[in-house]
């Protein structure tokens, strides 16, 4: 599987299961509406960074971001 579809596949995933919007994952990230969208679309391509921002916003590990499960 491509790597960006299953980081944004799973970013949606974890935000959904939390109950918040890309709005509010955005301000908690400190990314922008814009990028989560493009992320959880498979179309950015992340690094190591943002997983690690995303990650600690969702108040998941980030290996929770790459797991094919």
């Amino acid at each position: 599987m491509d790597m960006r579809k299953l980081v944004g596949e799973n970013t949606a995933r974890i935000r959904k299961e939390k109950g918040l919007t890309q709005e509010a994952l955005a301000e908690k990230s400190g990314l922008s509406q814009q990028y989560i969208s493009g992320l959880e679309n498979g179309q950015r391509n992340p690094t190591i960074v943002t997983l690690y921002e995303l990650a600690n916003a969702l108040g998941v590990s980030h290996v929770e971001l790459v797991d094919p499960r």
